[in-house]
């Protein structure tokens, strides 16, 4: 998961023909075992190939079944609904429970360090003899590629992992190869009606920045030394972004609920109908739907009047 604000809203391309990878030895990519890996700041050590994993983050639940590691998978979080096949529980990712996530007998959890006690619930499972891999939230593409090749390594999927990263790469390469926006084109991303937003430092932030688009955000970045200030109805008047993303659109906000707000039916965005409602799952999660991400917001930048 990226790093989110957590509030009870928000913040809690036609297919592409590649080419033909190299021939990859499956015996030379094999994992072997035990393994001692690092991962989120963290050291793990897993003694054989792990077959009952639980995933407590979305974005690796998707990774692991893009990967091919679908069967190993024992139980996911309650927020993990991609894919459809993924066997989602009650189990928390933001408030992980012990005897809960021990009672399935798993042989592997994966555990993002943004979770509450993250550090004290490792401990807790590494003393019942299961091992944790520890995720932490990527900063950029790279690491997010880095993120789901360690997947790869621990799950015993290495040449599979590397086969989906080459090609979100290169499909996002392609993507931004037709979607970048010439000239200055203002942006506000908005997490919630109270006005929270993202900054170009934040991993949401360089996807944008990655088409050339302007955040209104940056420049109010010391309110929030995460990269997640919030703005207010003045500051966001006085920058008259020439498009809004909404992040919030599942919580009932829209161009018609933006409109209505005091001042805003003047702000470039809305007068030219340059207001898009994200979808509700991947422009947050840095698995291998990254790439509809890129997609989502160069096919909106198609549609933007000028």
């Amino acid at each position: 998961m990226f790093k989110r604000l957590t509030r009870p809203t928000a913040l809690l391309v036609t297919a592409l023909l590649l080419a033909p990878l190299a021939p990859i030895n499956a015996a030379s990519t094999a994992t072997k075992y035990p393994l001692i890996i690092s991962s989120g700041g963290y050291s793990t050590t897993i003694a054989k190939k792990p077959v009952r994993i639980i995933s407590l983050s979305p974005s690796a639940t998707e990774s692991l079944f893009e990967i091919g590691a679908g069967k190993q998978v024992l139980a996911v979080d309650s927020l993990s609904n991609y894919p459809k096949s993924a066997p989602i529980t009650e189990l928390s990712a933001f408030e992980p429970n012990v005897e809960a996530i021990a009672a399935l007998k798993p042989d592997l959890v994966v555990l993002s360090v943004d979770a509450m006690k993250s550090l004290v619930v490792k401990e807790a499972l590494e003393k019942l003899k299961i091992s944790v891999l520890m995720e932490k939230a990527p900063e950029n593409l790279s690491q997010a590629y880095k993120e789901i090749e360690v997947l790869g390594a621990v799950t015993d999927h290495t040449s599979d992992a590397k086969k989906v990263t080459f090609k979100m790469a290169s499909l996002i390469k392609s993507i931004l190869n037709r979607g970048k926006v010439t000239g200055k084109v203002t942006f506000f991303h908005e997490l919630d009606n109270t006005l929270y937003s993202v900054t170009s430092d934040t991993f949401i932030g360089k996807v944008y920045k990655d088409f050339g688009l302007i955040n209104i955000a940056d420049k109010a970045a010391g309110a929030d030394s995460y990269g997640y200030p919030q703005l207010s109805a003045e500051y966001l008047l006085k920058a008259d972004p020439d498009i809004i993303f909404l992040a919030d659109a599942e919580y009932g906000e829209s161009t018609a609920t933006v409109k209505a707000r005091a001042g805003w039916s003047g702000i470039t965005a809305v007068t030219k109908k340059n207001v898009f409602a994200l979808p509700n799952d991947f422009p947050s999660r840095w698995g291998p739907r990254l790439v509809d991400f890129y997609r989502y917001v160069a096919a909106s930048l198609s549609k933007v009047k000028k």
